[in-house]
């Protein structure tokens, strides 16, 4: 099937008032798929996001990540002049995306209750840390901080005490962050259907217990929860990570008692191990991974990296490198597959990946990262404002 210009959210409008990873993370994933989405940064300051640090030439991590696509336009809120020229933004909007410090929308008159008299068509998505009501609706929430109550360091990290380990990516700001956008994506074919807009709701904690929906249901009524297993799985085995010869790790994971013989035969070349009463079981060579982990390290030793995944790949054994972030920059299978762009930066021409799945009907959108208030004056003689109006909101701040 040919590629056609059109992209499935052209035409869609998004206005957010964002910072940090959930909400930019929701609308970059907008813009993919052709929103046009104005995000709103205080002036001269911005998204704090900019000001993580500075490894992407000058530019944050954080932010080179997940504002590509958009249209920055810096406004004080808080400045009068400021409500005429939001109030004419949500009039044409079709989605308000806000993450917002608890409480701060509502104060601003920017909840739903309020807007959907004036737009009824707005849908109104508000990310937060802990959702609206409840004992902790007002609680500052963190991506760790998240982590933490929704038990994810419950399960990760190694088994003693003090090797509890949080996850090396933003995965509760993450969950929510695709929760919002999925919800933004349904309420749109709602109000296709119902010609009114609506609110969602999205609260990382929620977020994240979903995806901890394995060990919860492992723990279920009051049951033993998965022991903390560092890179390995707590309940079979082997699977995860074994070092080898030459400084290297190999990463694999046995799935069935089929693969185990496959395993002792091919990798190992040890048939008659397959037999062995210690290990003829998953459960039991879970119980018996300390005596197993010193064979298999024992032949792993006289191997390299490389020789071990081929013997892997032979016994079909599922099997992965363990990469570092340079590996992953230069990995075959994303190269292959032609997986990275060049976006337009501040700072010059960047990688991005490609977001993950591929549509025959189109190419998702790869816009530049837009440097603070870049498009003010643009977005805002589209509004209608004039030249000495523009100078005028500069000089008091509004802009």
């Amino acid at each position: 099937m040919t590629q056609i210009n059109t992209r499935p959210l052209d035409g869609i409008t998004v206005i957010s008032l964002e910072h940090a990873i959930a909400a930019p993370f929701c609308t970059r994933q907008l813009a993919d798929l052709g929103a046009r989405v104005i995000k709103i940064e205080r002036p001269g300051v911005g998204d704090f996001a900019r000001h993580y640090d500075t490894r992407v030439d000058g530019l944050a991590s954080h932010f080179v990540w997940t504002n590509r696509s958009k249209e920055s336009l810096t406004l004080d809120l808080k400045h009068e002049s400021a409500t005429p020229i939001l109030e004419a933004l949500l009039g044409e909007a079709d989605v308000l995306v806000q993450n917002l410090a608890p409480g701060a929308a509502a104060r601003m008159g920017l909840d739903f209750s309020t807007l959907h008299e004036r737009f009824p068509r707005l849908i109104v998505c508000d990310i937060s840390g802990y959702g609206q009501g409840g004992p902790y609706e007002t609680k500052k929430a963190y991506d760790l901080l998240i982590q933490s109550e929704a038990g994810f360091l419950s399960v990760t990290g190694g088994p003693e005490p003090a090797a509890i380990a949080k996850a090396g990516c933003s995965v509760a700001d993450i969950a929510a962050g695709m929760y919002a956008y999925s919800h933004v994506l349904s309420a749109l074919l709602l109000r296709g259907r119902t010609g009114e807009g609506s609110n969602i709701d999205v609260s990382m904690l929620e977020g994240l217990v979903e995806w901890m929906g394995y060990p919860l249901y492992y723990a279920y009524d009051g049951a033993p929860p998965p022991p903390r297993a560092g890179a390995s799985h707590s309940t079979i085995y082997p699977y995860g990570p074994f070092p080898t010869g030459q400084g290297g790790t190999v990463m694999l994971g046995l799935q069935n008692e089929r693969e185990w013989q496959l395993f002792c035969k091919t990798v190992l070349r040890q048939p008659d191990l397959a037999t062995d009463a210690r290990f003829d079981a998953n459960a039991k060579r879970s119980e018996n991974r300390e005596a197993l982990r010193e064979i298999i390290e024992s032949v792993f030793a006289r191997l390299g990296p490389d020789d071990v995944i081929a013997r892997l790949d032979e016994a079909q054994i599922a099997n992965a490198h363990v990469n570092d972030m340079a590996g992953v920059w230069q990995h075959p299978q994303l190269a292959a597959r032609k997986r990275w762009r060049d976006v337009a930066s501040p700072a010059g021409p960047l990688p991005a990946l490609l977001p993950p799945g591929r549509s025959s009907a189109f190419e998702a959108r790869m816009d530049p990262v837009p440097e603070l208030g870049e498009h003010s004056a643009i977005i805002l003689e589209q509004l209608g404002y004039g030249a000495d109006d523009i100078a005028n909101l500069r000089a008091s701040g509004t802009i």
